[in-house]
């Protein structure tokens, strides 16, 4: 038998995200700060965010009702499919089910538009006209770019020059939204240009666009600023992919005894495994969870948990997650949406209390598998997601090797369309592996701020 589908009808669309925290042994680590070093309160993140998206950054209730309106949009690509790999499973000749969630059939092609329709939508209920925000390999940046046109508001992305040199094609959808791109770090901000003062041929990283995006904000009373991942709302809007996976594998009869995402900000892993984590603490489910990142930009593997600023020029709060350090810049690998310097604080502290692991891939690893997957399936992943299916393939081959059935589910975040310049390069054998100096993170790790927590 063939790759199968297992679907759900609009109606089945979640009308509740589901917010993992009310179901923790303990909350995780509040924002300070960066002048006090005290807790946060909701007015301190004013300049940056809505009030409405504040309240959820900070809500300990489980379910938060989504907008009529964001669910008629949602149902433009929502529920999205669960596939069985059944191809897959023949050419790796093993017993195990390999299941994935497909996140690329959205209009943007990947999940960040989950969130992107969201933020939009709560911004223009608070009379936002502008939103600024930043871009690594340009999935979030096409997502937001085209939430606001549907919302009537004006979008500025600050793209990691990297990205915006690899991947123009990205660029194209964003302005045919109506966005306006700059590469970042840029001329605009005094954030973009203190960084070119200093390097100018700064390739540019998640942290400095960030800065520019905020800056932009807090200096303009009518602009907000747009996260496409890391904060807690963020990861909560995405929480629709494992509402919808947990019905759609009792649709196949079956559960995942392994879940698996690719992790950069932390988004997409967590929307798949949060609501199966959810299960896991009432003693309904026992899947083992892997968070997979690269090698090159090792936050949860090689980082420290501790307090750190989520951006370059130190505009944002302190936020305790793990961190390589907030002046790391990381090679400009393909997986541009997977370059930054730390990680969710939420998935972070998921790892601390043991609810999840880490592990790594290396560029080379990853492309292959997302080959040996597309020529299985038919779905040429995203360099991100590949991360995701090199782990699920390697679970798959250890069950053969122990001659055991295992159930496997994995995220499969976006399509790989926009970005065949990194398949080009990587047939051409032009791609390489890399593992960051220690002594570089140790460099970057110096700079941690004094919090004293």
């Amino acid at each position: 038998m063939d790759t199968v589908q297992y679907h759900l009808p609009a109606s089945r669309i979640p009308r509740a995200w589901y917010n993992i925290v009310a179901d923790l042994p303990s909350p995780p680590a509040p924002p300070l700060h960066p002048g006090t070093l005290q807790p946060l309160g909701p007015e301190d993140l004013s300049p940056i965010f809505p009030m409405n998206l504040i309240e959820q950054e900070v809500s300990r209730e489980r379910e938060i009702e989504i907008p009529g309106e964001v669910r008629d949009i949602y149902a433009q690509w929502r529920p999205s499919p669960l596939y069985r790999a059944r191809r897959l499973e023949k050419a790796l000749d093993t017993p195990a089910h390999i299941y994935f969630k497909y996140e690329g059939c959205s209009p943007a092609g990947s999940h960040k538009l989950n969130t992107a329709v969201a933020q939009a939508w709560y911004n223009r209920e608070a009379g936002v006209k502008y939103l600024s925000t930043e871009t690594g390999a340009g999935q979030w940046g096409s997502s937001l770019a085209m939430a606001c046109s549907f919302f009537g508001l004006e979008c500025k992305v600050y793209m990691v020059r990297v990205s915006y040199d690899q991947k123009p094609y990205r660029r194209a959808l964003m302005e045919a939204f109506g966005a306006t791109v700059s590469a970042s770090p840029s001329n605009e901000t005094e954030s973009g240009r203190a960084i070119l003062a200093a390097h100018p041929d700064s390739r540019g990283s998640l942290g400095i666009a960030i800065s520019e995006a905020v800056e932009v904000a807090v200096k303009d009373p009518k602009t907000k600023y747009a996260l496409g991942s890391v904060l807690n709302h963020v990861l909560l809007h995405q929480t629709v992919i494992g509402l919808e996976a947990i019905e759609q594998m009792e649709l196949a009869g079956d559960a995942p005894d392994v879940l698996i995402g690719c992790a950069g900000g932390g988004s997409n892993f967590a929307g798949l495994v949060t609501p199966f984590l959810g299960l896991k603490l009432k003693g309904k489910c026992n899947a083992r969870v892997i968070a997979v990142e690269p090698s090159a930009c090792p936050s949860m593997t090689k980082g420290h948990f501790t307090y750190d600023f989520g951006d370059t020029s130190h505009l944002t709060p302190l936020v305790k997650m793990h961190t390589l350090g907030s002046t790391f810049i990381p090679p400009g690998i393909h997986a541009g949406g997977l370059r930054y310097h730390g990680m969710a604080p939420l998935v972070s502290h998921l790892l601390d209390l043991g609810l999840a692991e880490a592990t790594t891939v290396q560029q080379l690893d990853a492309f292959a598998a997302g080959i040996r997957f597309a020529r299985a399936e038919g779905i040429v992943p995203a360099p991100e997601a590949n991360h995701a299916v090199a782990v699920a393939i390697d679970q798959a081959l250890e069950a053969k090797a122990e001659g055991k059935q295992r159930t496997i589910l994995f995220n499969l975040s976006g399509h790989g369309h926009f970005d065949m310049q990194s398949y080009i390069d990587y047939n051409a054998g032009k791609l390489v592996n890399y593992e960051y100096p220690a002594e570089e993170i140790a460099m970057a790790l110096a700079g941690l701020p004094p919090t004293g927590r």
